[in-house]
């Protein structure tokens, strides 16, 4: 393991506002659709799902959005975080090119996830709502939204997709520590979970599933809003505060990235680090390549169909326009369990129709050989998912040493593998597949 050199913002520069890219792109997304009528979504349809902020958001086109002072308040607790010259890694692969990571572990529940958790949790206790439900898939969403949840004195349900729910004990252990009901995934507890158990009885489940339990408990429960971690506008709204720091912290270092990586699953981290800086590519043609690394296992991407297609398996969600697997999709029980989901937010979808952005797939193992180089030259044990942004990172700086050509990479670290220690041990003992 190699010193590496951490730039540091101070906590006066942390951004004042998130970025909605929405404004700066020449084709706008296309509408989501309300499930029953087919005609494009409004206000009214989705403030019984969401806090009237969180869907004031999510149709804004305004390109720059206030971050309150009490979100900005919390956000203090561990944000800047810090951009990390991944040297270690540079001189492992004998690479010409310069790597970074924005590191997001460091969070108190060790992802990205917290920075639309507080959020949305903010606007509903502005609202006197007071009971939230959601799904999870690895249980980094979870966690975030339980203590942010637990901040503002809201109760809040989990639906933990049932093999992360066995997978990752302590994951759970955490949202219960934090106050939240976690339910493993499909459920008796609801109409449509029991109706999934009675089809499919063997099923790991699904983020569809999880999310499909999640919304009708909202829908039918007084003074309940559901929280939704990945896909839509506002969630990847409120993570570009990930990008918008980066982009200060490259100034400061003299640099500026050839290419920006982000692992995938509905597409919150991979928002963050890069739509602040597609900013500069929509608005001044600047040259960069944005790379999402997906799971082999769930090529929403790669292999998908870009059509409108439900975000949850029971059709409870708008029609969102999206590269999809079909939402009744469910993917290999991989330990990437944040990245198990069948579509892609509407905004990123559109981005990667224009060629604005790029795609891979990973499977498993080669994931998870990437996240043992990188803990052992960085000291940082990375989350499975996490594991993928490593992945693609290294090939890219591998073609760059083929090439002879210095390039500067940036990448996501999304959060730690702590808690994912299991999915180590299933590694080391030769007991995953691809």
């Amino acid at each position: 393991m190699k010193i590496t050199k951490k730039i540091v913002l101070e906590e006066k520069d942390m951004p004042t506002q998130w970025y909605n890219i929405v404004a700066d792109m020449s084709v706008k997304p296309q509408p989501m659709l309300h499930p029953q009528t087919r005609q494009p979504l409004t206000m009214a349809d989705l403030t019984p799902l969401f806090s009237e902020e969180s869907a004031r958001q999510e149709l804004s086109t305004e390109r720059f959005i206030d971050i309150p002072d009490q979100v900005r308040d919390l956000y203090r607790i561990w944000r800047p975080t810090p951009l990390v010259r991944a040297s270690g890694l540079e001189k492992a692969l004998d690479t010409p090119a310069k790597i970074y990571f924005k590191n997001e572990s460091i969070s108190p529940v060790g992802s990205h996830k917290l920075n639309s958790a507080i959020p949305q949790a903010y606007y509903c206790h502005e609202q006197g709502i007071r009971h939230m439900t959601t799904e999870t898939g690895a249980g980094q969403w979870g966690s975030a939204l339980s203590i942010a949840c637990r901040h503002f004195g809201l109760d809040l349900t989990v639906f933990m997709v049932n093999s992360s729910y066995e997978q990752k004990p302590y994951r759970k252990s955490v949202m219960r520590t934090y106050g939240a009901n976690v339910i493993p995934s499909p459920s008796p507890v609801t109409k449509v979970g029991r109706e999934l158990r009675e089809r499919f009885p063997n099923t790991a489940g699904s983020l569809g599933m999880a999310i499909s339990e999640a919304i009708e408990i909202a829908q039918q429960q007084p003074d309940t809003r559901y929280g939704i971690g990945s896909t839509m506008s506002h969630v990847c709204l409120h993570q570009t505060i990930i990008g918008e720091e980066a982009r200060k912290q490259l100034e400061i270092a003299g640099d500026w990235p050839d290419i920006v990586i982000g692992c995938f699953g509905g597409g919150s981290n991979f928002s963050g680090i890069a739509f602040p800086f597609m900013r500069d590519t929509l608005c001044e043609g600047k040259k960069i390549r944005f790379i999402a690394a997906e799971p082999e296992a769930c090529p929403k991407l790669t292999q998908g169909k870009f059509e409108y297609d439900f975000g949850d398996t029971e059709g409870l969600t708008p029609l969102i326009p999206m590269y999809t697997l079909g939402h009744d999709f469910e993917p290999a029980a991989i330990h990437a369990g944040g990245l198990r989901y069948h579509g892609a937010g509407a905004v990123v979808s559109q981005l990667m129709k224009d060629g604005t952005m790029e795609a891979v797939d990973i499977n498993q193992l080669d994931s998870f050989k990437a996240g043992i180089l990188f803990s052992q030259v960085e000291g940082i044990i990375p989350a499975p998912e996490s594991t993928h942004a490593i992945y693609a990172t290294i090939q890219e700086a591998l073609r760059c040493k083929e090439e002879g050509k210095e390039k500067t990479i940036l990448f996501c670290l999304s959060g730690h593998g702590l808690i994912d220690m299991a999915s180590y041990d299933r590694y080391f003992a030769g007991e995953l597949n691809k």
